[in-house]
């Protein structure tokens, strides 16, 4: 009697155990009833946005791009000196020549640029402005564990097809029916999380969605209920062997 409730014990040690890690590593889990974010068409066709962390590259042209500008020294001509690489710090603000601290974050390229060029007004006649983004990226969970990516994105809109695909694709162990795409507008502003289904046809829509920096794109994983539940109970088997055998011996 004293083996049969020992017995119990062990397997309901086994069972509780087994419920509580079956899944530890599984990330960025949500309640049944979580209210993901509207997905919509203007989601779709948003524009790249500044974001705080960006590293802008900056160019500027004299009489709408005939002449190129040396903004470090106020100079013209040809020569390499006349890009400016500079950070956008956590309040949106940059820092550029002439025209001190101004805010880009929130703005796109095209906003960003006719806004420069307004304000290099005072300074050159008919500015032309270049801008780009030289350290964009996006993180992909694929839906394996170990497999996680920070992808840099090269193009101003990479859609997320074009993201998941730098990362290698969306593992045999991901659901692409599940893949959550975490969006935080400002280090103000609440997470948005999208839930889009990429597992048929339909899903083209969905994956041509632009990516914006610091996007997390989480694919959930499959899980595996029967492999993870034997890994758990292995050890625990074999106390129940030895201890069965040891009983067997013993009587």
């Amino acid at each position: 009697m004293r083996f049969k409730s020992f017995l119990f014990v062990i397997i309901a040690s086994i069972f509780f155990t087994s419920c509580k890690v079956i899944q530890p590593s599984l990330m960025l889990k949500t309640e049944k009833d979580f209210q993901f974010s509207k997905f919509s068409d203007s989601l779709i066709l948003e524009n790249y946005k500044i974001a705080p962390n960006d590293e802008i590259s900056l160019r500027v042209f004299a009489n709408d791009g005939f002449k190129l500008i040396d903004i470090t020294t106020q100079s013209t001509g040809t020569i390499a000196r006349n890009t400016i690489d500079e950070i956008v710090d956590q309040s949106g603000m940059i820092k550029l020549p002439l025209i001190g601290k101004v805010k880009l974050s929130g703005m796109t390229l095209r906003q960003a640029q006719s806004f420069l060029e307004k304000e290099y007004e005072s300074q050159y006649i008919k500015p032309f402005i270049q801008l780009r983004i030289i350290n964009k990226r996006v993180i992909i969970f694929p839906g394996t564990v170990g497999a996680a990516r920070v992808v840099n994105l090269v193009n101003n809109n990479t859609t997320l097809f074009e993201a998941v695909a730098m990362a290698g694709g969306i593992s045999t162990d991901g659901k692409a029916y599940r893949i959550k795409l975490i969006r935080r507008p400002s280090p103000e502003d609440k997470p948005e999380v999208f839930l889009i289904d990429l597992s048929t046809i339909d899903g083209i829509k969905a994956g041509n969605t632009t990516v914006l920096a610091n996007d997390i794109i989480y694919v959930e994983p499959r899980a595996r209920f029967g492999q993870r539940v034997l890994q758990e109970i292995t050890p625990y088997l074999s106390i129940i062997t030895t201890s069965l055998t040891l009983f067997l011996l013993l009587k």
